[in-house]
């Protein structure tokens, strides 16, 4: 068994918008580069297939998507290595990541890292979430641009966030039908966000979008549910209807196909399996790594940039990518500490710019408690192992403090995906029965693999 190690300068995980603009940045000072990602070509998951979306994809996509292609092709120039489908189900300490590649194991080594593996839809745990025929918004949207594949029938979308509206009107523009927009922003959500108004005008741009949005849906005639509450999706074998409450009446629409979404959350299984300290955001709802101005963990040479470290959007992820691969052309003398402070501030005003707007799209979209905490104990909260919530509250009930400790009562958490997709959940859960914070919870101790590996792929470390 050979255990040859590549060595780079930098190495990136993730070849979004955070990752590819490190590694650009990084290789304008000479450092050597290697940026892995899961999928073939770069752009992750918001440019996702750029490079050979055909013109009307694009347009029908936006401009903020075939934004994109500008920044996959400065990085198909800029001299770094791209490993394409490379699976990362280890990262250590020493900065060695594990990775599988067409069916075998290898390692690669950084003198830094980078991860920026982006962002995942939050979990919409209501009852029916798991039939068949539910799926993400985020999903369907990532069928779109890797295939240009749409539904063939009227479809339903329900839950909150901008992008929920911007695959309504991306689906509108590619012909499809969509039956009902059922969407739980309400008087009161608007009230609550008038505070961040002002932060939100000096982002007017992106706030224009939305208006636009919003305008489109309705001039197509879309039948919309503002303010819904408490969804539930029905059907014996295969989703048949969705019903919820809507101005104090239960009501029910007739749908095959059901996309559910209610925003995004940080990927953070690579930062946990590092040991990095953790805060819950009480803003996002979600887990945020502890680094510093630039990304950085402790004092380790491992940055995190994009979504991976708090919800930011496509344009701060790349101003943060920047920022960590300056920071690390200064932490590896490829450029002096004068240099680096000049170029610091502008980065710094762009992500500010970028940003200014989060405070009042995460108070207006804020994901409804009963959609993340689940009232109904059939509902199923680990999908891996079948666990459903009313059993998590049992173990809470003789005993179990945190999402650690339900693996050995029931296996949650344990199945292929290590319980990427059920800990929010499983936290949340935990701390409403036990009345402390999510902070006093906390989430699964994560460990090796990250990603599902056979014994046959591990034992062919080249």
């Amino acid at each position: 068994m050979a255990t040859d190690v590549e060595l780079f300068d930098l190495v990136v995980i993730g070849a979004g918008p955070a990752g590819l603009s490190a590694a650009i940045e990084a290789r304008r000072f000479g450092l050597s580069v290697a940026v892995l990602d899961e999928q073939r070509r770069v752009g992750g998951q918001i440019y996702r297939a750029v490079e050979e979306s055909s013109p009307r994809r694009r347009e029908v996509l936006g401009a903020d998507y075939a934004a994109g292609a500008k920044l996959a092709q400065d990085f198909a120039t800029c001299g770094a290595v791209h490993v394409g489908g490379a699976a990362v189900w280890n990262v250590a300490r020493d900065k060695t990541v594990s990775y599988l590649l067409d069916g075998g194991s290898k390692k690669i080594q950084g003198r830094s890292l980078v991860l920026a593996s982006g962002a995942m839809e939050r979990p919409f745990p209501v009852p029916g979430w798991t039939l068949p025929g539910v799926m993400g918004a985020g999903a369907a949207q990532i069928l779109y641009k890797s295939s240009g594949a749409v539904p063939t029938e009227p479809v339903v979308l329900a839950g909150c966030g901008p992008l929920l509206f911007l695959l309504a009107q991306q689906y509108l523009d590619a012909g499809v039908k969509i039956k009902a927009l059922i969407h739980t922003t309400g008087t009161g959500d608007y009230l609550r966000a008038a505070s961040h108004v002002l932060g939100a005008l000096r982002g007017w741009k992106d706030l224009s979008k939305g208006s636009q949005m919003l305008k489109k849906i309705r001039s197509h005639g879309v039948q919309t549910f503002a303010g819904a509450s408490a969804f539930a999706i029905e059907g014996a074998e295969k989703a048949e209807s969705i019903t919820f409450t809507h101005n104090g009446q239960r009501k029910r629409v007739q749908a095959s196909l059901v996309l559910l979404h209610q925003g995004v959350v940080p990927n953070t299984q690579l930062s946990w399996a590092l040991r990095a300290e953790h805060r819950w955001d009480e803003q996002q709802l979600c887990w945020i790594p502890v680094t510093d101005a630039c990304g950085q963990i402790e004092e380790t040479g491992i940055y995190i940039a994009g979504d991976s470290r708090g919800i930011v959007g496509a344009k701060a992820s790349a101003s943060q990518g920047r920022l960590a691969g300056l920071a690390i052309a200064r932490q590896l003398q490829a450029i002096s500490p004068e240099k680096f402070k000049a170029h610091e501030p502008a980065i710094l005003e762009e992500i500010r710019t970028h940003t200014q707007i989060r405070p009042f799209l995460d108070t207006l979209y804020r994901p409804q408690d009963a959609h993340r905490i689940p009232t109904d104990d059939e509902v199923t909260v680990c999908r891996c192992e079948e666990v459903k919530a009313g059993q998590i509250k049992k173990y809470v009930e003789v005993g179990c403090l945190g999402p650690n400790q339900t693996k050995a009562f029931g296996r949650c958490g344990m199945g292929p995906c290590q319980g990427r997709l059920c800990g929010l959940t499983v936290t949340e859960i935990i701390a409403s029965e036990r009345k402390v914070s999510p902070q006093e919870v906390g989430y699964y101790r994560i460990r090796p693999p990250i990603k599902p590996i056979t014994l046959g792929e591990l034992a062919s470390f080249e």
